[in-house]
């Protein structure tokens, strides 16, 4: 095991080294030395301003992937799994693009993306501590401090979302230290213009995800579209390209080794600054729970889709969605093993803690003693939670417990309804709707559900939800596995939830239409309706008094980094950040150098003519008559790349930046030694993996024949005869 020296811990806690870093744009100018000594060539001071390129030309796809303009007329870059929903959304036993690819040749060509899609564009942060603290006192109950702040944060997005054109957020940042309103442009009417076969998007499948060396072309295009006067709007085909602000350049010269590199996105959720405590809960409980619980849900969706082809294209999207998240718990808690990460949090608390009482900082020790406490009490219900939380997994539940509370919320006053159900949210809500056809198999989905309810009904009582007892046993009395069948049988075959015309008249429906409605998937929703309103509350009444410690103990944080004279970043929360450092391989264990690039020479060598590793025939015979045009370097093609970047879940489809801020990548993994870095970094061994621009440009010019999109984007094509 490795060990820790004190002195080696003190350096662990202060010192942020240069590839380390999820900065806020407002940050990089206090960075610029440390940005220079990396090898960027333009002004730091520029990549803090959102109005200007590269900034304005990086996109959000809502809080799962980023993305970029990269043409005038709103072409997007985006990863292929990213794009993966789309292309799943758009394609039938009949026509199967997941399979064979897309290539939209005209703009008329061009498919509807999945209808909830959005792309949104960031115009302004601004800080607005000040007014949400303003709102709070030291006295209030921590249910009493979350509706304090949540009607300030709710007027505040009010106030900003003066047109639908627009989508505010307040974001909270060190755990409510900071709190900052995100203004943002949001496309709503989004195209698929190109992705290639998942045989090159998805080159190595799960044996490869999170893997380092890598050979997969994971990219893929959309369009953002409006209306004819320039605004957004609705999907229809009236509409024309959005001509946003800037596009980002591509440099086809792509990079080496020892190049910087810089990537910006919009990376959702990190874990850096939580507790000791905390680490060991997701080591001992979090991560074995969910790997077991991801497994079993794969088995039986795999299991009950594979005599259907209909409904292996329909779950492709989330089972997908489900092993990347399996590969990614399963190395999180090796990771953390491996480093003796909860040994390593708690001397930095130590330290940190033994500095504060030499500095009057008491306010922060007694918060992380409070949340502490609080996380104890946390742990009564985390099963069931977990549990919960995974039920959106069935399409059928999640349709019908968002069509029974939208009609709640909407008796409320805009400012009281609840976050996902405002009059805001109501285009999503109907958009999901809409997708249930492609989406829903319901052998499939009864498996899931039985699985997860029969879970809840089997958790020690004090875990126990007495509304989903009733509803299984049909009153009082302990629930069996024999009643949960009956009681599912009769709602799969009695419900309506399949029907697109029924789900669009539930969602216009009032509350009292919907408690009317005589349909047993909607009369479980409405069963379940209190105890999970019970539930929310005393999650409101955690999360105040939660906002309320962990403020204190990251506040002392931050003055620690300060008398330390270190820049302090803020844990991923999905608002727009910047990571920068160079190309490098790694050593993973002794005697072992794993190097920066891969090429075709690796496809061909891994290429078995089966899934995942099955390369399609064209790009063998491009790769065998060495038709590599002016994409190659040396005596091939480069294909992916690694750099000691800071990316977690969120970056996938962030354009990587080289110094001059010209795109020559897209960030699409990390390699599995470093998927707890979520946690905690290692500059040594935590790498960010990415798809080089020349195997893009490659792909597209010599295989599949889109040189007009390398014309839009301002590349000369050098095949004229490839294929389409």
């Amino acid at each position: 095991m490795i060990r820790f020296a004190p002195v080696l811990l003190l350096a662990l806690a202060t010192q942020v080294l240069a590839a380390e870093g999820m900065w806020q744009p407002r940050q990089l100018p206090a960075l610029e030395a440390q940005m220079r000594k990396a090898g960027i060539a333009v002004d730091p001071a520029r990549l803090a301003d959102l109005t200007r390129y590269p900034m304005n030309a990086v996109v959000s796809l809502g809080g799962f992937c980023s993305a970029s303009f990269v043409s005038p007329l709103g072409l997007i870059l985006t990863n292929h799994h990213c794009a993966y929903g789309s292309i799943q959304f758009n394609s039938s036993t009949e026509r199967n693009l997941l399979r064979d690819g897309f290539l939209a040749l005209t703009l008329g060509e061009e498919l509807r993306a999945e209808p909830s899609l959005r792309v949104y564009v960031t115009e302004s942060i601004a800080d607005v501590s000040a007014k949400v603290r303003a709102g709070v006192n030291a006295k209030m109950s921590g249910r009493a401090r979350f509706d304090a702040i949540d009607r300030v944060q709710k007027s505040l997005v009010r106030e900003c979302e003066s047109d639908a054109d627009h989508r505010c957020e307040v974001y909270a940042f060190h755990g409510g230290v900071e709190y900052f309103l995100v203004r943002q442009l949001q496309l709503r009417d989004v195209r698929l213009v190109y992705a290639p076969a998942s045989a090159i998007g998805d080159f190595g499948g799960d044996v490869d995800n999170w893997i380092w060396p890598r050979h997969a072309g994971d990219f893929a295009y959309y369009r953002a579209y409006v209306g004819p006067d320039g605004k957004p709007a609705d999907y229809s085909e009236s509409n024309v390209p959005y001509r946003p602000a800037s596009h980002l350049t591509l440099q086809p010269a792509g990079l080496k080794e020892g190049d910087f590199a810089m990537v910006v996105g919009y990376p959702g959720r990190s874990n850096r600054h939580r507790l000791a405590q905390e680490v060991a809960d997701a080591i001992d409980w979090q991560y074995p729970s969910l790997i077991a619980r991801y497994q079993k849900i794969l088995a039986l969706v795999e299991e009950h889709s594979q005599d259907s082809a209909d409904a292996a294209i329909k779950y492709a999207s989330y089972l997908a969605s489900m092993n990347n998240g399996l590969k990614n718990f399963q190395g999180n808690l090796e990771g953390l093993g491996r480093i003796e990460a909860v040994g390593r949090k708690q001397g930095e608390e130590a330290l940190i803690q033994k500095w504060a009482n030499a500095h009057h900082q008491q306010a922060g020790v007694l918060g992380a003693k409070a949340l502490r406490a609080q996380l104890v009490e946390q742990r009564a219900s985390r099963d069931r939670d977990q549990l919960l939380q995974l039920l959106s997994g069935s399409v059928m539940y999640a349709a019908v417990r968002d069509v029974q509370r939208l009609a709640l919320e909407r008796q409320k006053s805009p400012l009281e309804r609840e976050y996902g159900y405002q009059p805001r949210d109501e285009a999503r809500i109907e958009a999901r709707l809409a997708q249930v056809d492609r989406r829903y198999d319901p052998k499939v989905d009864r498996a899931l559900l039985a699985y997860l309810l029969g879970e809840l009904i089997a958790l020690p009582a004090a875990q126990r939800i007495p509304e989903l007892d009733r509803w299984v046993a049909g009153g009082d009395g302990e629930p069996t596995a024999a009643q949960l069948s009956t009681r599912l049988d009769a709602l799969y075959a009695g419900t309506r939830v399949g029907d697109g015309s029924v789900r669009a008249m539930w969602f216009k429906a009032d509350r009292k239409t919907i408690e009317a409605v005589d349909d047993p998937a909607l009369a479980l929703a409405r069963a379940l309706y209190p105890a999970l309103q019970r539930i929310e509350e005393q999650s409101k009444s955690w999360q105040g008094e939660e906002s309320r410690n962990r403020a204190a103990w990251m506040t002392t944080r931050l003055a620690y980094a300060a008398a330390q004279g270190q820049q302090f970043y803020a844990d991923a929360n999905a608002s727009l950040r910047v990571s920068f450092g160079n190309v490098r391989g790694y050593s993973p264990r002794a005697g072992e150098v794993i190097d920066a690039f891969t090429d075709l020479t690796g496809i061909v060598a891994r290429h078995t003519g089966k899934e995942p590793f099955d390369a399609p025939r064209k790009q063998l015979e491009a790769i065998g008559a060495r038709r590599f045009g002016p994409y190659a370097v040396g005596e091939s093609v480069p294909v992916n790349f690694v750099a000691d970047l800071d990316i977690t879940g969120g970056n996938s489809g962030s354009p990587v930046l080289n110094g001059r801020a010209e795109l020559v990548g897209l960030a699409f993994d990390m390699n599995y030694e470093g998927v707890s870095s979520g946690w905690l970094f290692n500059a040594s061994l935590n790498r960010a993996i990415a798809v080089d621009v020349r195997y893009m440009l490659w792909v597209m010019d010599a295989l599949d024949g889109a040189q007009h999109l390398l014309a839009e984007m301002g590349i000369e094509p050098a095949f004229t005869d490839a294929p389409r």
